[in-house]
């Protein structure tokens, strides 16, 4: 039975990791929901799985940046990734807390809440935007919004894609940057969770055969899903996933 719960986990990882929708919240209330322990290392495993899609799907980019690191993208997500390791250091005592369940409805109605006013708010100045590419003052903006969207619940994905549109960055070219900046967050952190299990000497009770295909699973679905966003960026209406998420705040609040 674990087995079937992990590739559930696996599949909802790589269908929401690239929505705006909260992947984390999504894994959070289903482990809860179905009594799965260490939520926070499965969390960040399966983050993990969709990182190798990321890097697998933007190849030549991750390739460029590694060639010449201080290219112009390089250094953008140089400067998105110290906002946010700054804002997760210092929300670092609340957010394992965070992982027990008990923020999750608040967090999912914050995040509704975010894409609605950021529907509203584009659709009433797009008119004035100037559209660019991604540009160092933009990366930094989504980099805050990645450092406020640590959160299970807050969807990262959402937020940092909302703060570059509103900047008026490309929606394409947002979507892109918003994928490629997650990658030395999760990497940061499933080193910092591997460390903390070394030096504190934590088992764990998942299931290894369970989690490999969970893993597998969110490898090959949010491949998918990642180029099926990008392509959807510049259509999408933010509200639908609002209004889903206003749902999932009433569900986890009856649930948890």
């Amino acid at each position: 039975m674990e087995i079937l719960i992990l590739a559930l986990l696996g599949i909802v990882q790589g269908l929401c990791e690239f929505l705006p929708v909260s992947s984390s919240g999504h894994l959070v209330l289903l482990s809860k929901l179905f009594g799965i322990d260490e939520v926070l290392f499965v969390s960040i495993l399966l983050h993990a799985a969709t990182l190798l899609a990321i890097i697998v799907v933007f190849k030549k980019d991750v390739f460029a940046m590694i060639k010449n690191p201080l290219s112009s993208q390089s250094l953008s997500l140089a400067i998105a990734t110290i906002p946010t390791c700054i804002i997760a250091l210092i929300l670092m005592p609340v957010i394992d807390q965070s992982f027990e369940g008990g923020f999750l409805p608040f967090a999912f109605l914050i995040s509704a809440m975010l894409l609605t006013t950021s529907e509203f708010v584009y659709k009433r100045n797009k008119r004035y935007l100037q559209f660019h590419s991604i540009n160092h003052k933009t990366a930094f903006f989504m980099g805050v919004a990645q450092g406020l969207a640590v959160f299970p619940g807050i969807s990262r994905s959402g937020t940092t894609i909302c703060s570059g549109i509103l900047q008026g960055g490309k929606q394409s070219e947002v979507a892109k940057f918003s994928f490629l900046m997650s990658i030395p967050i999760i990497l940061l952190s499933l080193l910092m969770e591997i460390g903390k299990m070394i030096v504190f000497k934590e088992t764990l009770s998942v299931n290894p055969l369970g989690m490999t295909i969970s893993f597998l699973l969110a490898f090959i679905i949010g491949t998918i899903s990642i180029k099926t966003m990008v392509k959807l960026t510049s259509k999408v209406n933010f509200k639908w996933f609002a209004g889903y998420l206003f749902i999932l705040f009433i569900i986890s609040l009856i649930i948890l």
